[in-house]
């Protein structure tokens, strides 16, 4: 009998247990392998300083869990209805407008519907494509490392662009290093299929995604709006769809 009342007392014990193990598991985002190299040289650098000093060393380690941080890899929920161009980066709208997109995408001597997707070294910069389609180009251009907020940063920096044919129209998709990112990382090949929402590469530390579009493109967001890759709608390629007007408050 004694028994049996304490199996019953500790089994809600195990229950709250398991439920706050599996609240920390989901709570946990997973972190990018690209990222995997540079958590471990934190750490190993983080011990080091830790030997000679215990403050240098707890800086370490704070730095060593924003590196880990800065390569988190979550999960998202994707919108699919056709037509939806979907923000392929965390971070801040810096530009809504027409502009040229750059020559070495082929997309033409013609402004084209731009926005802007400003990183910070806080956001997640794993990129997600906006659009479902075939890519039929991959350029990359060597350049500067000025600031990516800037509209200069389009011309003169460092980037990697593809193109995507959908059946809405040609897409480029432009990767901007920044003023400390020194890395743009790929993860597809001309001639590959891409779904919306998939993961198409990573820039390290601080940059920006320029995403041109057809001119029937749509605006569904504003300078300052805030954008999540893979969930955020950009635009609308809906006939008939009008952009979308906006107040600060």
């Amino acid at each position: 009998m004694a028994k049996e009342t304490r199996a019953l007392v500790s089994a809600p014990r195990k229950q709250a247990r398991m439920s706050i193990i599996d609240s920390v598991r989901k709570s946990l985002v997973p972190i990018h392998p690209e990222g995997y190299v540079f958590i471990a040289g934190f750490a190993a650098v983080s011990f080091l300083l830790d030997w000679l000093s215990p403050t240098l060393g707890w800086m370490g380690f704070i730095a060593t869990a924003w590196c880990a941080y800065f390569f988190r890899n979550p999960p998202r929920v994707t919108p699919l209805r056709d037509g939806l161009v979907i923000s392929p980066a965390d971070g801040v709208v810096s530009a809504v407008g027409f502009f040229l997109p750059p020559a070495e995408l082929g997309l033409g001597a013609e402004p084209m519907q731009r926005i802007s997707v400003f990183m910070s070294v806080f956001d997640v910069h794993v990129n997600r494509a906006p659009i479902t389609g075939r890519i039929s180009r991959i350029a990359y251009k060597p350049g500067l490392f000025l600031n990516a907020d800037l509209d200069k940063a389009s011309e003169d920096n460092e980037r990697s662009g593809m193109v995507i044919e959908a059946p809405s129209g040609r897409f480029g998709v432009v990767q901007i290093a920044g003023l400390v990112a020194r890395r743009i990382v790929g993860f597809v090949k001309e001639g590959e299929q891409i779904g919306v929402g998939d993961r198409f590469g990573l820039i390290r530390f601080g940059s920006r995604v320029d995403v041109y579009m057809p001119s029937s493109a749509r605006p569904m967001v504003a300078i300052g709006s805030r954008a999540i890759a893979g969930e955020t709608i950009l635009a609308d390629m809906t006939a008939g769809v009008a952009a979308l007007t906006f107040k600060a408050g």
